[in-house]
Protein backbone atom coordinates (compact mmCIF):
# COMPACT_ATOMS: atom_id res chain seq x y z
CA UNK A 1 0.00 0.00 0.00
CA UNK A 2 1.45 3.63 -0.81
CA UNK A 3 1.74 5.85 1.34
CA UNK A 4 -0.23 9.03 0.62
CA UNK A 5 0.96 11.32 2.88
CA UNK A 6 4.21 11.61 1.50
CA UNK A 7 5.19 14.76 -0.88
CA UNK A 8 8.50 14.99 -2.62
CA UNK A 9 8.96 18.03 -4.19
CA UNK A 10 12.20 18.03 -6.99
CA UNK A 11 14.21 21.30 -7.38
CA UNK A 12 14.87 22.79 -10.65
CA UNK A 13 19.10 21.76 -11.12
CA UNK A 14 20.65 24.02 -13.44
CA UNK A 15 23.66 22.50 -15.37
CA UNK A 16 27.47 23.23 -14.66
CA UNK A 17 26.88 24.27 -11.34
CA UNK A 18 28.45 22.50 -8.73
CA UNK A 19 26.34 20.80 -5.59
CA UNK A 20 27.86 21.58 -2.36
CA UNK A 21 29.20 18.78 -0.14
CA UNK A 22 26.39 19.59 2.52
CA UNK A 23 23.49 22.37 3.42
CA UNK A 24 25.69 24.18 5.92
CA UNK A 25 28.46 24.74 3.05
CA UNK A 26 25.40 25.83 0.89
CA UNK A 27 23.65 28.31 3.25
CA UNK A 28 25.28 31.89 3.42
CA UNK A 29 26.19 33.27 6.83
CA UNK A 30 22.99 34.21 8.24
CA UNK A 31 21.96 36.42 11.52
CA UNK A 32 20.09 34.44 14.18
CA UNK A 33 17.18 36.16 13.03
CA UNK A 34 17.66 35.57 9.08
CA UNK A 35 18.03 32.23 10.08
CA UNK A 36 14.51 31.96 11.70
CA UNK A 37 12.75 33.91 8.94
CA UNK A 38 14.05 31.12 6.33
CA UNK A 39 13.26 28.02 8.66
CA UNK A 40 9.82 29.73 9.46
CA UNK A 41 9.30 30.46 5.57
CA UNK A 42 10.32 26.93 4.89
CA UNK A 43 8.10 25.54 7.54
CA UNK A 44 5.04 27.33 6.51
CA UNK A 45 5.93 26.41 2.87
CA UNK A 46 5.75 22.85 3.22
CA UNK A 47 2.71 22.82 5.39
CA UNK A 48 0.84 25.20 3.40
CA UNK A 49 1.65 22.08 0.01
CA UNK A 50 0.97 19.28 2.79
CA UNK A 51 -2.29 20.85 3.85
CA UNK A 52 -0.98 20.64 7.15
CA UNK A 53 -1.80 23.12 10.24
CA UNK A 54 1.12 24.00 12.38
CA UNK A 55 -0.24 24.28 16.07
CA UNK A 56 2.43 23.58 19.02
CA UNK A 57 1.82 22.33 22.68
CA UNK A 58 1.80 24.45 25.32
CA UNK A 59 5.39 22.92 26.14
CA UNK A 60 6.31 23.91 22.51
CA UNK A 61 5.07 27.43 23.18
CA UNK A 62 6.99 27.72 26.44
CA UNK A 63 9.80 26.50 24.70
CA UNK A 64 9.52 29.21 21.85
CA UNK A 65 8.56 31.88 24.62
CA UNK A 66 12.13 31.08 26.43
CA UNK A 67 14.15 31.18 23.63
CA UNK A 68 12.74 34.38 22.55
CA UNK A 69 13.81 36.19 25.85
CA UNK A 70 17.13 34.78 25.60
CA UNK A 71 17.51 36.30 21.95
CA UNK A 72 15.85 39.77 23.03
CA UNK A 73 18.56 40.16 26.05
CA UNK A 74 21.74 38.94 24.09
CA UNK A 75 21.66 39.88 20.34
CA UNK A 76 24.30 37.73 19.76
CA UNK A 77 22.79 34.18 21.42
CA UNK A 78 22.40 31.93 18.78
CA UNK A 79 19.48 29.41 19.78
CA UNK A 80 20.02 25.49 17.74
CA UNK A 81 17.39 25.66 16.02
CA UNK A 82 17.82 22.28 14.75
CA UNK A 83 17.21 21.16 18.12
CA UNK A 84 13.17 22.56 17.79
CA UNK A 85 10.18 21.03 16.44
CA UNK A 86 8.84 22.97 13.82
CA UNK A 87 6.13 24.07 15.86
CA UNK A 88 8.31 25.39 18.17
CA UNK A 89 10.53 27.32 15.50
CA UNK A 90 7.17 28.74 13.67
CA UNK A 91 5.78 30.12 16.70
CA UNK A 92 9.29 31.73 18.00
CA UNK A 93 9.37 33.39 14.56
CA UNK A 94 5.78 35.02 15.10
CA UNK A 95 7.12 36.06 18.68
CA UNK A 96 10.72 37.53 17.41
CA UNK A 97 8.83 39.37 14.67
CA UNK A 98 6.11 40.77 16.44
CA UNK A 99 8.46 42.08 18.80
CA UNK A 100 10.71 43.42 16.31
CA UNK A 101 7.61 45.39 15.02
CA UNK A 102 5.93 46.58 18.31
CA UNK A 103 10.03 47.61 19.12
CA UNK A 104 10.06 49.56 15.43
CA UNK A 105 6.69 50.88 16.03
CA UNK A 106 7.38 52.21 19.55
CA UNK A 107 10.87 54.18 18.86
CA UNK A 108 8.91 55.78 16.06
CA UNK A 109 6.25 57.06 18.19
CA UNK A 110 8.64 58.10 20.81
CA UNK A 111 10.89 60.01 18.41
CA UNK A 112 7.27 61.84 17.26
CA UNK A 113 6.72 62.19 20.89
CA UNK A 114 10.11 64.20 21.40
CA UNK A 115 9.87 66.21 18.30
CA UNK A 116 6.15 67.48 18.97
CA UNK A 117 7.07 67.72 22.53
CA UNK A 118 9.89 70.06 21.80
CA UNK A 119 8.38 72.26 19.31
CA UNK A 120 5.63 73.02 21.83
CA UNK A 121 8.24 74.04 24.36
CA UNK A 122 10.18 76.30 21.16
CA UNK A 123 6.37 78.18 20.61
CA UNK A 124 5.57 78.35 23.94
CA UNK A 125 8.96 78.92 26.05
CA UNK A 126 9.35 82.75 27.48
CA UNK A 127 11.96 83.69 27.54
CA UNK A 128 14.56 83.27 23.87
CA UNK A 129 17.13 81.11 25.84
CA UNK A 130 14.55 78.65 26.43
CA UNK A 131 13.20 78.89 22.58
CA UNK A 132 16.97 78.77 21.35
CA UNK A 133 17.53 75.27 23.56
CA UNK A 134 14.37 73.95 22.43
CA UNK A 135 15.01 74.59 18.75
CA UNK A 136 18.83 73.50 19.02
CA UNK A 137 17.28 70.26 20.28
CA UNK A 138 14.94 69.98 17.29
CA UNK A 139 17.79 70.91 14.84
CA UNK A 140 19.79 67.66 16.49
CA UNK A 141 17.30 65.16 16.02
CA UNK A 142 17.85 62.56 13.14
CA UNK A 143 16.06 63.69 9.83
CA UNK A 144 15.80 67.34 11.09
CA UNK A 145 20.02 67.49 11.17
CA UNK A 146 19.87 71.35 10.88
CA UNK A 147 23.48 71.40 12.16
CA UNK A 148 24.79 68.52 10.62
CA UNK A 149 28.35 69.68 9.10
CA UNK A 150 29.02 68.91 6.10
CA UNK A 151 32.52 67.81 4.58
CA UNK A 152 32.57 68.35 0.90
CA UNK A 153 35.70 66.50 -1.08
CA UNK A 154 36.81 67.35 -4.02
CA UNK A 155 39.21 64.65 -6.37
CA UNK A 156 41.48 66.14 -9.14
CA UNK A 157 42.79 63.67 -11.53
CA UNK A 158 45.88 64.68 -12.74
CA UNK A 159 48.09 63.10 -15.23
CA UNK A 160 51.62 62.35 -14.02
CA UNK A 161 53.14 65.03 -16.52
CA UNK A 162 50.93 67.56 -14.75
CA UNK A 163 52.03 66.06 -11.45
CA UNK A 164 55.96 66.31 -12.28
CA UNK A 165 55.14 69.93 -13.83
CA UNK A 166 53.52 71.29 -10.21
CA UNK A 167 56.13 69.64 -8.47
CA UNK A 168 58.62 71.27 -10.66
CA UNK A 169 57.51 74.92 -10.07
CA UNK A 170 57.19 74.09 -6.78
CA UNK A 171 60.99 73.55 -6.57
CA UNK A 172 61.65 76.61 -8.58
CA UNK A 173 59.94 78.65 -6.50
CA UNK A 174 61.68 77.32 -3.37
CA UNK A 175 65.27 77.44 -4.85
CA UNK A 176 65.28 81.42 -4.12
CA UNK A 177 63.83 80.98 -0.56
CA UNK A 178 66.06 81.56 1.92
CA UNK A 179 65.97 79.30 4.73
CA UNK A 180 67.05 79.64 8.71
CA UNK A 181 68.25 77.12 10.17
CA UNK A 182 70.55 75.83 12.68
CA UNK A 183 74.06 73.89 11.51
CA UNK A 184 74.60 70.85 14.35
CA UNK A 185 77.58 69.31 14.76
CA UNK A 186 77.62 65.41 14.68
CA UNK A 187 79.62 64.39 18.13
CA UNK A 188 80.40 61.09 16.45
CA UNK A 189 82.60 61.80 14.48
Amino acid sequence: MEDTNQTIVVPHIEDNIPIPKNAREALPELSPDEELKIRANTIKLISDIRGEVIEPTEDEMEDATKAAEKMMSNPEFRPEYGNYPNETIAYLAGLVSQTSHMVAKDLADIKLSVLNGLLQEASLAKSSRDRISAWAKIGDIDGVDAFKKKTEVTHITKSGKELEEELKKTIEELKGKVIDGEILEDDDD
